[in-house]
């Protein structure tokens, strides 16, 4: 009866080995195969391959069962937390292009180191000056990177310090049409003097959603497509 034991226990191991084999062997093959992702079920069917095949003598031990589990748990768990995130973005996104909708027609003064300057037209902007300041210089460049316009808006307090460019040249003749490059500073003599941020007005001509994470972006006359961040103020 001995030998008969160890040969019946003999060829259930065999088998179980093979089953095992062949159960890793088809799930490799369908995983590299076809790009399948395993799921909860596969996850649980593999778990009941592994607990119908393992060796009687050396059984698996159940704390390793309890760490799989859990790992299929903290999976699903990101699974489902991911799945809330895209459905809450997605609904902030029509959120925010409902609102921004609402800025057509209106006003805007982004940030923007450029300005397009029309026939006879003129710019009108705003200086952000971070604190109070005895001289604020705006500085316009033709295409060329020449200054062909400089207005001091004097002493400034803290804040956004109002500009308004009248399309000219510093000699007085008018500036041809096309788009220059604004820059300012504040704080005194130019060797001492600090870089300001420079913003532009315009009308909110478009609302456009960017691809990928481009994000919204604003087309404002004179100025062209700007983030949404860059709105600094918006009137009527």
């Amino acid at each position: 009866m001995i030998p008969s034991i160890k040969s019946t226990t003999g060829t259930t191991g065999t088998t179980g080995t093979a089953a095992t084999t062949g159960t890793t062997s088809s799930s490799s093959s369908s995983g590299v195969t076809g790009g399948a992702t395993l799921g909860g079920t596969d996850f649980l069917t593999l778990m009941l391959a592994q607990l119908k095949n393992q060796d009687p003598t050396s059984p698996v031990d159940s704390n390793t069962f309890l760490t799989q589990l859990a790992q299929l748990s903290e999976v699903q768990g990101i699974n489902t937390l991911n799945t809330s995130f895209s459905t809450l973005s997605s609904a902030m996104t029509s959120a925010q292009t409902m609102q921004a909708s609402s800025l057509l027609g209106h006003q805007a003064l982004v940030t923007s180191t450029t300005a397009n300057l029309t026939s006879g037209g003129t710019v009108t902007g705003a200086v952000t000056v971070p604190q109070t300041t005895a001289s604020v210089t705006l500085s316009v460049a033709n295409s060329a990177g020449t200054v062909i316009k400089t207005v001091s808006l004097g002493a400034q307090s803290a804040g956004l310090a109002d500009f308004t460019w009248d399309g000219t040249e510093s000699d007085g003749t008018a500036a041809p049409t096309g788009t220059y490059t604004l820059s300012a500073t504040y704080g005194g003599q130019t060797a001492s003097s600090t870089a300001a941020t420079t913003a532009v007005n315009g009308t909110v001509e478009s609302v456009s959603m960017g691809a990928g994470t481009a994000g919204m972006t604003l087309n404002v006359s004179g100025v062209g497509s700007v983030a949404i961040s860059a709105l600094q103020q918006i009137s009527n």
